[in-house]
């Protein structure tokens, strides 16, 4: 998974192809529950490139996008965004890949 390294790529990256941003931080317990099936998740679902937002770096990102909760999902394509799983709450692979799925609809 690439790692968002400027506000320039971002907006970069969301403008131009299918890109799935994933914010979260190394601090969080439920990035943590998710980390190690998101290699499967993501060579699944190769039509988007997969990012991830450290919460912390991209902070006045996360609030310009609504994001309050880790981790979080964003999907844009060519600078739409398509789709969101934005909340607190712990998820389960299940619920990513359902949500994945629903955007190709």
């Amino acid at each position: 998974m690439k790692k968002l390294e400027s506000m320039e790529q971002f907006h970069d990256m969301k403008n131009n192809g299918k890109h799935m941003f994933l914010f979260s931080a190394d601090w969080c317990p439920d990035c943590r529950v998710i980390e190690p099936f998101l290699p499967e998740v993501e060579s699944q679902y190769t039509s988007y490139t997969f990012v991830y937002v450290d919460r912390d770096q991209f902070l006045d990102l996360c609030i310009e996008l609504d994001v309050f909760g880790i981790p979080s999902f964003i999907a844009y394509n060519n600078g739409e965004e398509v789709g969101r799983f934005v909340s607190k709450e712990r998820k389960t692979r299940e619920q990513i890949e359902e949500f994945i799925q629903g955007l190709s609809k």
